[in-house]
């Protein structure tokens, strides 16, 4: 299992950052391979572990650990695919947040998670899940919460990941609406970094970090606000066309590997159960016991192999220590995870990374 891949339409935004700048970035796309004709390919995409070298490379040529927030600044709904040109299209800020969370999975997949969108209080949400917005995020009743999913624990590698995503979640609205008071606070999971101060240069509502997740939390009156550029007859003919290729994306997976996607983001510092997988499936403990033997597997046999996979990629393409990995992948101890790591490779993990890192 992959850790995922994005649309070279990110790559995109990096570029815009460095030239917006004034930095020339044609060095690190050719040592990436990256060409023009891989940026002008609607099918090309690139893995998230090179995706964050890129940004390491960027930051570290630019001198600027806030790239991130850079790369949000330059981001425009075009970057973000289908999802937002369906945005851009939309009738109002809520529906176009709809869309943002709904398609994002056509633009980029990352094993972590995916973003989602939720309206405190609304008809049809749990009351659960309404008091725990209300109570761990810190959300009033209308409001709106654009959530992106944890990609803890963080490094010099992932930061920027998370200021370009909210920053240009937070330029897109603007954009879409005409106006800079939408969006009531913007709330980061990880302790506030060294470049801390530069935040207000981006964001003209309230930042706060150490936060239950990484989110946005748009104004309740906002999200009636009309989108710029709405059009009813657009926005459904790319839906339509949005929906048959979410479809087709899920319709060429196996149930085996759809389970698998259910398991990744539960993977976070526990062993997830079989009644916690079928709940994000939307099934039945039994209907997915069911479906899994129907294909020869079972849920412990797809749980281990998700883990290995997982593994294999952690080891291989990031800079986590295998302390946390083996926290991220649900065992009791980095030692447990080393005997399970030798037991599926053949060899130690620390070996097996200083071999692949050698041949890179």
């Amino acid at each position: 299992m992959k850790l995922g891949d994005i649309s070279v339409s990110y790559i995109e935004i990096v570029i815009k950052a460095m030239e917006h700048l004034d930095i020339d970035v044609g060095d690190i796309l050719a040592k990436y391979s990256i060409n023009q004709a891989a940026l002008s390919s609607p099918d090309a995409r690139v893995t998230i572990p090179k995706f964050m070298r890129i940004g390491h490379d960027c930051i570290t040529k630019s001198c600027a650990p806030w790239f991130g927030l850079v790369m949000g600044e330059v981001t425009t709904p075009t970057n973000l695919g289908i999802a937002g040109l369906l945005a851009l299209s939309a009738q109002n800020l809520k529906q176009a947040c709809e869309q943002i969370s709904t398609y994002e999975l056509l633009n980029k997949y990352n094993s972590r998670g995916q973003s989602q969108f939720y309206v405190s209080h609304s008809f049809g949400m749990e009351q659960g899940r309404s008091r725990e917005l209300c109570r761990d995020y810190g959300v009033e009743d209308g409001q709106g919460v654009l959530m992106f999913y944890s990609i803890n624990p963080y490094n010099e590698y992932n930061h920027f990941v998370v200021d370009s995503v909210l920053s240009g979640w937070h330029s897109v609205i603007k954009a879409l609406c005409g106006r800079e008071d939408a969006v009531a606070k913007v709330c980061f999971e990880f302790p506030a970094p060294a470049y801390a101060d530069k935040y207000a240069e981006y964001f003209n509502c309230e930042v706060l970090f150490e936060q239950a997740d990484n989110f946005l939390v748009l104004n309740a009156q906002a999200l009636s606000w009309p989108c710029l550029n709405r059009s009813g007859p657009t926005f459904e003919l790319l839906r339509r066309g949005a929906d048959e290729d979410l479809e087709k994306a899920r319709l060429g997976l196996s149930f085996h590997e759809k389970v698998s996607r259910a398991i990744g983001p539960l993977l976070d510092g526990t062993t997830p159960t079989l009644e916690q997988v079928s709940g994000q499936l939307n099934m039945a403990p039994w209907t997915v016991r069911r479906k899994l033997v129907d294909e020869g597997g079972s849920f412990q046999k797809t749980l281990n192999e998700t883990r290995r996979d997982l593994s294999i990629s952690y080891v291989r393409d990031t800079a986590l220590t295998l302390g946390e990995i083996a926290y991220l992948l649900g065992f009791g101890s980095p030692t447990a995870f080393q005997r399970a790591f030798k037991r599926w490779t053949g060899e130690a993990p620390g070996g097996f990374r200083s071999r692949h890192t050698s041949k890179d």
